[in-house]
């Protein structure tokens, strides 16, 4: 399946983890994400820099950018198609 970083951020008055209805419902979505076919392998978010890191397989770029859809309501959502460290020497370049 093809890997993906999912980055979010927001600014630190929109922060959702302020809201605690919001906070679980966005934590929902990375704790249940293997129900909508996707793998996630890592998450983490920044020390107070409210930045949000996901990387996660899935069969294609839409079904990550639609299931994480509602992190792009509260600031940024960019899905970037990424490679294991193992293929990128397989192939010789980046």
């Amino acid at each position: 399946m093809p890997l993906f970083v999912t980055e979010h951020t927001h600014p630190a008055e929109q922060c959702p983890a302020r809201n605690p209805q919001m906070a679980a419902g966005l934590l929902a979505l990375i704790q249940n994400a293997s129900k909508a076919g996707i793998r996630i392998h890592g998450d983490a978010v920044t020390n107070h820099q409210h930045h949000l890191y996901v990387i996660a397989e899935a069969s294609n770029e839409e079904t990550i950018r639609k299931y994480f859809a509602p992190f792009g309501q509260m600031g940024t959502l960019t899905v970037t198609p990424a490679s294991h460290c193992e293929e990128v020497v397989a192939r010789g370049a980046c």
